[in-house]
């Protein structure tokens, strides 16, 4: 399940759009779908003979948690669909109605529960109850957005007209999307929704926009996180005003030490603000900003607090804020780092910030994804010195859990299953989760899929590393010197002793068939272009969006459109699939 790249803007918009006529040399506009993007959490639905068997979050992308049983409490998602159909695969985003969220809140607040701080947490927390029971209590529903066929009995060709096949079949559609001809209806459609939003029951941060026909989607294809035919207009984020109380320092997992702002809490963007980041201390004097000040806050991206400006100075003596010379957590001398504006607190394996930090990363959803082993939990087991390393977290027992705060018999055997149960993760999960210095997520996918194995990885060359595109000598030496570090071996030692040992990604048949070669894919094959890149680049080749006299080959299925034209031009080989097939029986 792919990530949507975003657009701020309606000039990017409108960007985005003409970039698509122009590279693929459309004589007409071609239509759009435009819907509110839910501020939810997007799950995949399968159905087999009609019936709903199996619903899963959609966790990395690839591996998503089987949440069937809850997914069944919600009224919005059918039992059975109308149509008799072998396999039915339908996403959509599960989301809490505000009415809902704020009965949910009261009924906490007279239980003397924990409050939500949003419907999507809401949302999220009630997805993943162990007793669906629970879920079904907290009225959740969803929108449908997406259907897949194997079935070819359906003559479906636009994503408008899966959205009305899916409404047949008894899915809940988001009523408010809309056909546009063109991109200047579409901006209309943005702009009508900024203002209207607030008068909805659920919480959108923006539009989808898709190009409708099924056709053309296929042939602008994705990139390797995000489909090229589609794209997220987010809303202007909402401005608001408060008080700083405090400017206090944070500590990250690389020692990076950051200026946060205390502030008077306020509700923004669909949550309770209290603390705001600063980003680093050449941030706090151009702001200007002292302890006092009315500040303007908004959320990047539509998740982060951060400081816009200084909106009114404090009537009293300005307290001004002053950059420490030592690391609030250890007392280490602060350091700079040529070309870089943060201070750093240089030690490394001592500073019990720093290890909670790399800890609390290690457990996140995009890493090791350990559910349950919150900050708090980690803070602890760092300060009673039960853990300093993530191989620590693996010799834990029962015991150890119940030496922390408010954590009984149960909850123990809960934190230490779920720590076990971590032991076999994704190569690209685990490569991330160490936490090598440029090294995210996307990243740690690509080294994924170029070494196959860990042990590869770990042995890997410069010059092998260079070879992934989008790599370049900065991540490489990053990774090298990570590996040739004495104390990352023995953690990465110590967690193979204790049983951590990641997957290994197929490496079917790779070979260097297609070395040096680049292949355009478009039209309809018989397997979705993905499966095809992947076979390309595990082979040694390249693929690419369009077709210039570099290009190797057009692998050419039906309904090939102007790609085919323009390789018939410029005398580029074109080839079927059954010819693709043979190359690689050869």
């Amino acid at each position: 399940m792919y990530s949507l790249d975003n657009t701020y803007s309606y000039d990017d918009l409108v960007q985005w759009y003409e970039k698509i006529i122009k590279n693929y040399s459309l004589d007409i506009k071609p239509k759009l779908v435009c819907e509110l993007k839910i501020d939810g959490l997007a799950i995949s639905l399968t159905y087999k003979n009609s019936v709903f068997t199996t619903g899963v979050t959609r966790g990395d992308g690839f591996v998503g948690e089987d949440i069937t049983q809850n997914l069944k409490t919600i009224k919005t998602i059918p039992d059975k669909i109308v149509s008799d159909i072998q396999e039915l695969e339908v996403r959509g985003e599960i989301f809490m109605p505000k009415t809902s969220f704020e009965k949910l809140n009261q009924k906490q607040l007279e239980n003397g529960g924990k409050l939500f701080a949003n419907p999507r947490n809401a949302a999220s927390g009630s997805l993943r109850q162990l007793d669906a029971n629970i879920t079904a209590q907290r009225d959740l529903a969803m929108f449908s957005y997406y259907g897949r066929l194997d079935s070819k009995e359906y003559d479906i060709k636009s994503h408008s007209q899966m959205l009305d096949f899916l409404k047949k079949e008894g899915f809940n559609v988001n009523p408010n999307y809309k056909v546009c001809s063109n991109i200047e209806e579409a901006v209309e459609y943005c702009k009508y929704w900024d203002k209207e939003r607030q008068n909805l029951d659920y919480a959108t941060d923006g539009v989808v926009i898709k190009i409708d026909s099924f056709d053309l989607q296929s042939e602008i294809g994705y990139t390797s996180r995000a489909p090229k035919w589609a794209t997220a207009f987010k809303f202007p984020p909402e401005e608001v005003s408060t008080i700083v109380k405090n400017i206090e320092v944070n500590v990250g997992r690389s020692g990076a030490v950051t200026p946060v702002a205390v502030l008077e809490p306020v509700y923004v963007s669909g949550s309770t603000v209290q603390r705001a980041t600063l980003h680093n201390f050449d941030e706090v004097k151009r702001l200007g900003i002292n302890i006092g000040d009315r500040v303007l806050i908004k959320k990047a991206a539509e998740i982060i607090p951060k400081v816009i400006c200084v909106t009114e100075h404090s009537t009293g003596t300005p307290v001004p804020f002053v950059a420490p010379e030592t690391c609030p957590s250890c007392g280490t001398k602060l350091v700079p780092v040529e070309g870089e504006v943060n201070l750093y607190c240089p030690n490394h394996l001592g500073c019990p910030e720093q290890v909670k930090a790399r800890l609390e990363y290690w457990v996140s959803k995009d890493c090791m994804d350990i559910d349950g082993l919150g900050d708090n939990i980690v803070a602890q087991l760092v300060d009673k010195k039960l853990v300093e390393t993530p191989a620590d977290l693996y010799k834990l027992s029962t015991n150890d859990f119940m030496q922390l705060d408010l954590i009984a018999e149960k909850s123990a055997q809960n934190l230490y299953n779920v720590i076990q149960n971590s032991k076999h993760p994704t190569l690209a999960r685990f490569i991330n989760a160490l936490g090598i210095r440029h090294v995210g997520k996307e990243t740690s996918e690509l080294l994924a899929q170029k070494f196959g194995t860990f042990e590869n990885l770990k042995h890997s060359t410069f010059e092998q590393i260079l070879e992934i595109d989008g790599i370049g000598d900065k991540i490489a030496l990053s990774i090298l010197d990570f590996f040739s570090n004495s104390f990352n071996n023995e953690v990465l030692n110590k967690l193979e002793m204790y049983g951590v040992v990641p997957q290994e990604m197929s490496q079917t048949d790779t070979t260097t068939l297609f070395s040096g070669m680049t292949f355009v894919i478009t039209g309809t094959l018989s397997d979705t272009r993905d499966k095809f890149e992947k076979i390309i680049k595990q082979n040694g080749g390249k693929t690419s969006s369009s077709v210039s006299k570099k290009t190797s080959y057009v692998l050419a299925g039906e309904n090939p459109g102007s790609k085919y034209t323009k390789a018939e031009a410029l005398g580029v080989k074109i080839i079927n699939e059954t010819q693709f097939n043979a190359m690689l029986e050869k």
